[in-house]
C-alpha cells in the first residue's frame, strides 16, 4: 500500500556501518551538482516559487523540486493524469535548458511549456517514450513561468521529481582575477596548504543557505573566523557564491557530484567499469566549470565526488563491488588529471566517509593532491587510521562535528538519543582539536553545517537553526577566532524530561520540563515543537499545542498519530540566539474502558493486499491486538471490513487506529445476522490517526463500510477495536 524509500544514516568512519541516506533522513539543503552545459547558462529556478497541480502528501510539495537537494527531497503528485509543476522565475528570461531529475515515478509523456503570465502557455519541448533518470532538454524561447505538463505516467504512481531545473540567460558580471595559486607543499608528515605563498589552514563550514543569501551570511562567517566554505556541486549558479565569498576573504572548496554519493541510490547507481558515456559526460562537464572558475579568487580547491566508495555498497556486493570501487577511484584520478591540465594552480581532492576508502585512492588515484574525509563521532580516530594505513598524502576533513544519528545509542523508545546542545558544542570543539592535533597532515576542516533549516536534521546539526545562533555556533567561533569574549550567547538547557515518555495518550497532555538559564540574564521566550520524523517520516518541526505551568514545566498536547515523536524545547533570548533541547515521546492509543471483544475474533474484508511492502495485510491483522500489523485493502472504493463477535454482545465504544491510508468517509454498521445492517455512526470528514467512537448497542457483527479514501492508496487499519 505505502511506497517506501529506505533512508539510512551516515556511516562511522573507519568501519563499515550504515550509509548516508539523507542526513539523518533529514531535509538539510546541500549545494548539489547540476548538469548545465554552457558557461553562460545560469540556473534560474533554484529557490524560486514553485506550485503544482497536486502533491502526494505534506512532505512532497513543489518547493522540494527547486531546493537544490538532488537526493533528499522531491515533489510527488497524486496518482492520475494529467499533472503539472511550474516555477515562477520572477521575471522573463531567455531559456536554454530544462533538466528533470526523475525519481522512479517518471513521466513517459510530457511537455515543457513557458508562459509570460502563468496563464497562456506555449510548448518548448514535447517528450514521448520517456525512460526516467535525468532528462536534459535543450529548449529555445523565453518566459517568466516554466512548466512540466505530464500527460502519461510510467506506471501506477504519479509524477515525482527530485529536481526541476531551468537554465537560461541572467546577465552576470566578469569574475574578479585570481588571488594567487593554491598548493600543497612540504614532505611526508610535514605538509602545508599555501595560498598565494602564505600558509593556510582550512577553517571552514559546509554551506547551507541559498546562493541568493550569500551576501547576507558571508560577513557573519567572516566574523566567526571562517576562511573556507564547502559545496557539493559546481555549475552555472556557482559564480555569485564565489563572488560573495571572495568579497569577504573566504575561499570555496568547489565540489563535483558523482553517483551514487553516500546513500542508497543517492542519484543512482553507475557501472564505473563499463559506463563510458557517464564518465565522459561527467569529465566534460567538470572540465567546463573548472575552466570557468579556475581564475576566480574565491576558488580554493576542487573536490571530486562525495562518499561514493562507501556508497557503492548500496549498488554492488562481493567481487563486483571491489571492481566498481577500483574503477570509481581510477575515474576520480582521470578527473584529477584533467583538472590539473586545465588548472595547475588549485589542488584536487576527493571525499569519502570511510577511511577504508583510502587504500583504493592510494592504489588508483595518485594524481590527487590530498585526501578528504567526512567524519563525526569517529573524527578523533582518523589520525590513527591514517598512520596505520601508511598513507603518503595529507588530508582535510570535509564534514565533521558531534556524533550523528547513526552513531549514538537508542533511547528508551528505541530511537537515536540526540545529544544535548552542550554536548554538541563540545563535539565541535573536540573535532577541531583532533584535526589541529594531527599536525603537518590534517590541513583543516569544513565542519558541518552552516545551515538555517529549522527541522529534524537542522536542529541536530545546524549552528544557525531557523536563523538563530546555537551554542555550537559559538564553539566553532571560539575554535576558529580564538575568542567569544563580549558575545551574547544562547540560553543553556539541561535536565530535560518527558512524562510519561513511553505512554502518552494521543490527544492528551503530557509533561515536559527542563532547567533553563541565560548566561546574560536575558528574558527568555519559549517555544515547544514536535517532529514526526520517526512516526510519519515528516522531518519538519511544527509548534505544538502547549501551555506553561511554571518553573520550566510545560503541558504539551500529544499528536493524534501514534508512534515515537520528538518534542523540542526552544529557548530564545531575543538577541538572535536559541537553546534547543529534545527528547522522544511515544504516543499510544487513548485508553478505552472495557474489554476489546473483537480481539482474535473472525474478521473478513472485501479485499486485502497479498503482497506489497510489509504485506500480506489480511483482515485478521486488524483484530490481533498488535500495533505493528495492519489490514490493507485494494486501492478502490468502496471497501469494507467486519468482525464476527460470535454472539450478540453489548458494545459501547469503537476505536479505529488508522495507518496513513485512512478513510475520509465511512459508516460504522452493526448486524445480528451479517446480512441486514444498521448504521450507528457515519462521517464524511475523517482525518485518520485515531477515531474513538461511542456506540451503545447490542450486536453480533460490526462492520466498517468505507466509501471515500483519504489518500490515493486503499484503506488500512492497524486496529479495529470493539469494546464492551
Amino acid at each position: 500500500m505505502l511506497r517506501f524509500r529506505v533512508l539510512s544514516g551516515r556511516p562511522r568512519t573507519g568501519a563499515l556501518a550504515v550509509t548516508l541516506g539523507a542526513l539523518l533522513a533529514s531535509s538539510l539543503s546541500l549545494a548539489t551538482a547540476s548538469t548545465a552545459r554552457a558557461a553562460d547558462d545560469t540556473l534560474l529556478s533554484q529557490g524560486k516559487t514553485a506550485t503544482a497541480s497536486s502533491q502526494e502528501g505534506d512532505g512532497y510539495s513543489a518547493a522540494a523540486a527547486v531546493d537544490g537537494d538532488l537526493t533528499g527531497t522531491r515533489w510527488a503528485s497524486e496518482w492520475r493524469d494529467p499533472q503539472w509543476i511550474k516555477v515562477d522565475l520572477g521575471a522573463n528570461h531567455d531559456l536554454s535548458r530544462v533538466v528533470l531529475n526523475w525519481e522512479s515515478a517518471y513521466g513517459k509523456a510530457y511537455e515543457i511549456q513557458a508562459s509570460d503570465n502563468g496563464t497562456d502557455w506555449r510548448t518548448l519541448k514535447s517528450v514521448t517514450g520517456g525512460d526516467g533518470g535525468t532528462d536534459d532538454l535543450a529548449v529555445s524561447g523565453s518566459g517568466r513561468y516554466v512548466r512540466m505538463l505530464g500527460t502519461a505516467r510510467s506506471g501506477g504512481y504519479g509524477y515525482s521529481l527530485w529536481e526541476f531545473r531551468v537554465y537560461g540567460s541572467d546577465g552576470g558580471t566578469t569574475p574578479p582575477t585570481s588571488g594567487g595559486a593554491v598548493e600543497v607543499t612540504g614532505s611526508q608528515g610535514n605538509w602545508q596548504l599555501r595560498v598565494g605563498g602564505q600558509p593556510y589552514t582550512v577553517k571552514g563550514f559546509t554551506w547551507g543557505p541559498s546562493i541568493a543569501d550569500a551576501p547576507k551570511y558571508m560577513p557573519d562567517l567572516k566574523s566567526m573566523g571562517v576562511n573556507t566554505i564547502r559545496t557539493w556541486g559546481t555549475d552555472g549558479s556557482t559564480k555569485p557564491l564565489l563572488d560573495s565569498a571572495a568579497a569577504n576573504g573566504i575561499r570555496v572548496i568547489n565540489g563535483f557530484w558523482l553517483q551514487p554519493g553516500g546513500g542508497p541510490g543517492s542519484g543512482g547507481c553507475v557501472d564505473y567499469v563499463t559506463d563510458t558515456t557517464y564518465k565522459n559526460n561527467s569529465l566534460t562537464e567538470f572540465a567546463k566549470w573548472v575552466d570557468a572558475y579556475k581564475s576566480h579568487p574565491g576558488t580554493l580547491m576542487w573536490n571530486v565526488g562525495n562518499e561514493s566508495v562507501l556508497g557503492l555498497q548500496n549498488c554492488y556486493s562481493g567481487d563486483e563491488l571491489e571492481k566498481q570501487r577500483n574503477a570509481y577511484t581510477s575515474f576520480v584520478n582521470d578527473v584529477a588529471k584533467k583538472i590539473h591540465s586545465i588548472d595547475p594552480d588549485h589542488p584536487v581532492t576527493s571525499t569519502d566517509a570511510w577511511t577504508g576508502a583510502w587504500p583504493y585512492y592510494k592504489r588508483n588515484a595518485p594524481d590527487l593532491d590530498l585526501y578528504a574525509m567526512n567524519s563525526y563521532g569517529h573524527i578523533c580516530g582518523v589520525q590513527e587510521d591514517w598512520e596505520q594505513g601508511g598513507y603518503t598524502k595529507p588530508y582535510i576533513i570535509t564534514e565533521g562535528g558531534p556524533a550523528g544519528e547513526w552513531e549514538v545509542p537508542d533511547d528508551a523508545n528505541g530511537i537515536p538519543d540526540e545529544p544535548t546542545d552542550v554536548q554538541k558544542a563540545e563535539g565541535y570543539t573536540k573535532a577541531w582539536d583532533c584535526v589541529t592535533g594531527h599536525k603537518g597532515v590534517a590541513l583543516g576542516a569544513t565542519l558541518f553545517h552552516y545551515g538555517t533549516e529549522h527541522d529534524f536534521g537542522g536542529v541536530w546539526f545546524n549552528v544557525l537553526s531557523g536563523g538563530l545562533k546555537r551554542l555550537s555556533y559559538y564553539a566553532v567561533k571560539k575554535a576558529y577566532s580564538g575568542s567569544t569574549a563580549g558575545d551574547n550567547t544562547p540560553p543553556v538547557i539541561s535536565g530535560m524530561t518527558v512524562s510519561p515518555a513511553s505512554s502518552a495518550p494521543a490527544g492528551a497532555e503530557f509533561t515536559v520540563r527542563a532547567d533553563v538559564r541565560d548566561p546574560d540574564n536575558d528574558p527568555i521566550e519559549y517555544k515547544i515543537f514536535l517532529s514526526g520524523n520517526y512516526a510519519s517520516g515528516d522531518k519538519g518541526l511544527v509548534e505544538a499545542k502547549w501551555r506553561s505551568t511554571g518553573n520550566g514545566t510545560f503541558a504539551v498536547t500529544a499528536p493524534d498519530r501514534l508512534g515515537v515523536w520528538k518534542v523540542y524545547i526552544e529557548a530564545r533570548d531575543g538577541k538572535g540566539n536559541a537553546g534547543i533541547e529534545t527528547k522522544s515521546v511515544k504516543v499510544v492509543a487513548p485508553p478505552v474502558n472495557g474489554t476489546n471483544v473483537a480481539l482474535g475474533k473472525p474478521t473478513t474484508a472485501s479485499s486485502y493486499q497479498a503482497e506489497y511492502g510489509d504485506c500480506p495485510c489480511t483482515p485478521t491483522k486488524a483484530t490481533d491486538g498488535k500495533a505493528d500489523t495492519r489490514w490493507a485493502s485494494d486501492w478502490s472504493d468502496p471497501q469494507s471490513i467486519q468482525v464476527d463477535l460470535q454472539a450478540r454482545t453489548a458494545i459501547r465504544t469503537l476505536q479505529l487506529t488508522w495507518d496513513p491510508a485512512y478513510a475520509k468517509a465511512y459508516e460504522a454498521q452493526v448486524s445480528d445476522d451479517g446480512t441486514n445492517w444498521r448504521t450507528v455512526y457515519s462521517t464524511t470528514d475523517g482525518n485518520g490517526d485515531i477515531d474513538t467512537i461511542d456506540v451503545s448497542t447490542t450486536t453480533r457483527y460490526v462492520r466498517l463500510h468505507l466509501t471515500a479514501r483519504g489518500t490515493g492508496w486503499g484503506y488500512s487499519l492497524h486496529e479495529f477495536g470493539v469494546y464492551s
